[in-house]
């Protein structure tokens, strides 16, 4: 298991290092917002999504089955990007492979304000985080593929003058 982890990490370490933006603005917010709506569901999954630049919520959008819970979540998962300067996924695994599974006051961390969740992911002009895209409501994994599939596309979209 502890090779598994290991290999996950440096995968999401190299993702990672790839999804870095020329720029990145209010405008690409609101797409990204959108198509991981619009990708959730057509995959009937219930999730709920935003995406921040700095402090700013730009979008937020939450489909049917979702709760308010789904918000918290966000949040805390949105706070570990902005503390690591890397994907929850990516903190979660680290975490992990030092058989840490939750935030802890001893850490630091309060569990009210952070969790050790997938689905959240910074957005980088360069080497710096300018905003987070995350998502809520299926299991971490899925969470972080939905928003990295989404910012890959975007980034490639941008590649090509689109």
């Amino acid at each position: 298991m502890p090779g598994d982890i290991q290999d996950e990490i440096i995968a999401l370490q190299a993702q990672e290092a790839r999804l870095r933006f020329d720029r990145f603005a209010h405008d690409d917010a609101l797409h990204v917002g959108a198509r991981i709506m619009d990708l959730a569901r057509e995959r009937e999954q219930t999730i709920a999504c935003s995406v921040w630049l700095g402090q700013q919520l730009v979008f937020h959008g939450a489909l049917a089955g979702t709760t308010a819970d789904n918000h918290g979540w966000m949040l805390r998962k949105v706070n570990v990007v902005r503390r690591y300067d890397a994907s929850s996924q990516l903190v979660r695994l680290r975490w992990r492979s030092v058989g840490i599974d939750a935030p802890t006051p001893a850490l630091g961390l309060d569990p009210l304000e952070f969790t050790f969740s997938g689905g959240a992911v910074p957005i980088r002009i360069g080497a710096t985080q300018v905003g987070v895209a995350v998502a809520s409501g299926v299991s971490d994994e899925v969470e972080h593929a939905l928003v990295t599939e989404v910012l890959e596309e975007h980034l490639a979209g941008h590649r090509v003058g689109v």
